[in-house]
């Protein structure tokens, strides 16, 4: 598991695109056979990325966390990106297709990662966050989370926003977690930008074409960093930081956060002409 620590506004100011890349961008997630994780201490997120092809992953333990298992005092959100899958959690089975979330509460020690097809194997998404309460363990796929259409054509953001886990859904601790589908023709996310100095977001991108890419803004409103991200790239988005981003196609991600709350619209919103 890589480890990495907070940032000031004023070092990340003055980061190099290099530094930046190498303090915000998590790549090479999913590997074959092996669970990869990446520990922020933005609220103490664990990022991570889970590709089963030939063998059953395990969902292991990790020095840094000093606890008995994973989930001893942490919760975690699963997202199916790829092809049909199972996640056993203590035994019991969760059927995992595409877009589906599975939710695993504190306390649960044992859990595993498996796909039904090695050819199209699935592909999991991981975060997870501290919790001090238990939750019930659960399934959602993408048809229950309500999904709710946003944008405009003319604008190029319209796209499908889904909602697994937060007040009105599958209930957690403090985690939040979603996704967002944008049709063809429009590339646009999250606009307008915003920030929440209350909760660290984390966005994972997906179902971006290979021979594509997409430029993630973060950074103070006022003073705009880019990233250039391609499909299954994952990036950490300090509390204080914008995160909104445009495809050279169009492309899904992933959206989840920890922090002092878990209201959706718990955003502070910036009018698109007064970024810079």
């Amino acid at each position: 598991m890589e480890i990495r620590f907070e940032h000031s506004k004023k070092e990340v100011s003055r980061m190099t695109t290099e530094e930046l890349r190498e303090s915000f961008l998590v790549k090479n997630l999913m590997q074959a056979d092996k669970l990869t994780t990446v520990y922020s201490h933005y609220d103490r997120t664990i990022v991570g990325g889970v590709k089963p092809v030939n063998t059953e992953v395990t969902l292991d333990n990790h020095p840094e966390l000093r606890a008995e298992y994973f989930l001893e005092r942490r919760e975690i959100g699963i997202i199916n990106v790829g092809g049909s899958g199972v996640v056993v959690a203590d035994g019991v089975t969760y059927n995992v297709e595409k877009m589906s979330c599975v939710y695993l509460g504190k306390g649960t020690k044992d859990v595993s990662f498996k796909s039904v097809d090695a050819e199209n194997p699935a592909v999991y998404y991981l975060l997870s966050n501290p919790a001090h309460a238990n939750y019930p363990n659960r399934l959602m796929t993408k048809e229950e989370a309500a999904p709710v259409q946003l944008g405009d054509i003319t604008t190029s953001n319209k796209r499908t926003i889904y909602k697994y886990i937060h007040l009105d859904g599958i209930r957690s601790c403090q985690l939040v977690m979603g996704l967002t589908v944008l049709e063809t023709g429009s590339v646009w996310n999250s606009i307008p930008p915003h920030t929440h100095t209350r909760r660290t977001e984390v966005y994972f991108y997906f179902d971006l074409p290979e021979n594509q890419r997409l430029f993630h803004f973060m950074g103070e409103p006022q003073a705009t960093k880019s990233l250039v991200m391609q499909n299954h790239d994952a990036v950490i988005s300090p509390p204080w930081s914008v995160h909104f981003g445009c495809g050279t196609s169009n492309y899904a991600f992933i959206w989840g956060m920890a922090g002092e709350n878990q209201v959706y619209t718990d955003m502070d919103p910036l009018a698109v002409v007064d970024v810079k």
